[in-house]
This record gives C-alpha cells, structure tokens and sequence, in this order.
C-alpha cells in the first residue's frame, strides 16, 4: 500500500488555463519540490522515500493539460512552479530538479532563495554545453513540430549514452509536440546568456550537483567544487540516472538530506 496521492489542481498561468497532474505524500518536516526533466513525467520520482514530497507533470508532459502549448517556455514553467507551491501552501522546500527541471529549479531558488533549504541539481542547465538535447531545435531545425518530436525521438533513440533509448522509447507518449519549440528555445537562449553558473554559485544554501560518470566530461565540474557544490557522481548512468541507476541518485539525495548541512 502506498501513501502517494494524486490529485488534478486547475490554475491560470498568464492567462493560459491549466490543469496540473500532482503527485504527492504528505508527512512531517519541510517536503521535497521534484522539477521533472524534458520527456519525463512526475513518476520519475514516485519511488521517494523517507519525508515528504510534490511532483507534478510540467505543461506540455504527461498527464497535465495545457489550453495554448506555444505559450510554454522555461519562464512559465517557473510561474507555474510558484503557482503549485502557491496552491499547496508550501512555504519552505527542498528542491530536485532534472535538466530542464533543473534550470526551471534553478530559477525559482534564485528567486526565492529564502523559501529553499537546499537544492540538488542533477545535469540541470548551466552553461552553453549543457544543450545537447535542447540546441537541436537550431540544429535540426523544423516548421512541423511533430516531424521534430519524431526526429529527436529517433535520433535518441540511435545515442550510445546510457539509458537514451529507454528515455526515447516513451517520448511521444510524455510531451506534447506544440510545446517542443518554446521550451527548447528558452533553454537554449537562458544557458547561452541567463548568467546561470553565477546564479547557481550565489545561492545561499547546500547544493549538489549531481551528474552521470559518462558526462564526467563537463567543463565547470571543478569550478562548482571550488565554490563548496556538493558533486555526486552517478556510476554506470549518463544524464538519466532516474532510469540508469536509481538506488545510486537515490541513496545520495538521502545522504545530502540526512547530512545535518540543509535544515528541516
């Protein structure tokens, strides 16, 4: 038996209506906030344990329904953050976030830095190399978004890194084609100029950085260490370490939790 409930919440972001597919378990102390990555789903995090958490499926995934998906970018994906915790009556959080989610986490801490006990980023975008799969909207560039999603999709499917022919497997089935531009061209544009390592490293709080062996490769890992970011290397996973080695990302998000560093 499962103490996890779902519940559908209806709000308006922008004068765009929405109907938000949440994933919750309530409990004691300050809960978790998870920002699913793009082409994943709040079951990512179904699997939680040990205190309490809130999942959603972003506007354009899943289950949630969105009315106008070319109004979906990466700063509506932050309103429509606020505007969940904002309907919970969530006031101080953990935050997970995953890729897009990452960067969409990432500005809401930056926004909101005394609201956030800390904050684990795993391969959310903070610089320009951090697009491999959002860039292709420049580079495999398309009018007809599902010929794109389709495209993508394949070209996932053919990578070596692991786990990418799982993620592909269910892509069309978790995003909507209409809303691929606009949250791909916001990331592109927020990790080329969005100043996103200086906002990272300004936050008040415990962080991590959590990322697969195979992207061991990136170019900032050593400057986040000499600025105190917690680094949690993932073995045996590229960037979906959710599918690739769940028990590993999910015994050291417990670890960064239950070290004393990052409050209730």
């Amino acid at each position: 038996m499962t103490d996890r409930t779902n519940e559908r919440v209806e709000l308006r972001i922008d004068g765009v209506a929405l109907d938000i597919a949440t994933l919750r378990r309530t409990g004691q102390g300050a809960p978790v906030l998870f920002l699913h990555g793009f082409g994943s789903t709040k079951e990512d995090y179904a699997d939680f344990a040990g205190r309490p958490f809130l999942a959603y499926d972003a506007p354009g995934c899943g289950e949630t329904t969105c009315e106008d998906l070319s109004k979906i970018s990466v700063p509506f994906l932050l309103a429509t953050a606020e505007a969940v915790l904002r309907h919970t009556g969530t006031e101080r959080f953990h935050l997970v976030g995953h890729s897009m989610g990452g960067l969409t986490a990432l500005l809401l801490a930056d926004r909101h830095p005394d609201r956030v006990l800390s904050f684990v980023d795993i391969e959310g975008n903070l610089a320009p190399e951090d697009c491999f799969l959002s860039r292709q909207i420049v580079t495999h560039r398309t009018d007809d978004p599902e010929h794109f999603l389709a495209a993508f999709a394949e070209r996932a499917h053919r990578s070596i890194e692991t786990s990418s022919a799982l993620y592909a497997a269910s892509l069309r089935h978790k995003v909507q084609p209409g809303a691929v531009r606009g949250i791909f061209e916001s990331m592109v544009d927020l990790s080329d100029h969005g100043d996103l390592m200086h906002k990272f490293l300004a936050l008040p709080f415990p962080r991590m950085f959590m990322y697969g062996v195979e992207n061991a490769h990136l170019s900032y890992l050593p400057e986040l260490a000499e600025h105190g970011v917690e680094l949690a290397a993932i073995p045996h996973s590229g960037h979906w370490p959710m599918y690739a080695n769940p028990v590993a990302m999910w015994g050291r998000i417990a670890d960064f939790h239950a070290s004393g560093s990052t409050g209730d």
